[in-house]
């Protein structure tokens, strides 16, 4: 039983990472950076604020320097800007 699981785990971990490889271009041909609809924890990159510097670390739900990719032409759509807010 713990070599199935671990097993399975070593299957996850696999798939994760695999994600985790593809490349900047493959998001850039059809995705476009949205500011302000990133959820707590669950931003896609650095703030260019500095307040973070990586995915994930997001502190508030909306914050308008934390971005996600989207499909392009949905930014607006769904409430957020393709540009940061300037200070």
């Amino acid at each position: 039983m713990k070599t199935s699981r671990a097993l399975v785990f070593s299957a996850i971990g696999a798939l994760v990472a695999a994600g985790s490889l593809s490349s900047p271009a493959a998001h850039a041909a059809d995705k476009e950076k949205c500011y302000g609809i990133a959820q707590a924890g669950k931003n896609d990159c650095a703030a260019p604020d500095g307040s973070h510097s990586c995915a994930g670390q997001a502190k508030t739900d909306n914050a308008p320097a934390d971005w996600k990719y989207v499909a392009k032409g949905t930014c607006e759509k769904m409430g957020g800007k393709p540009q940061p807010e300037k200070k």
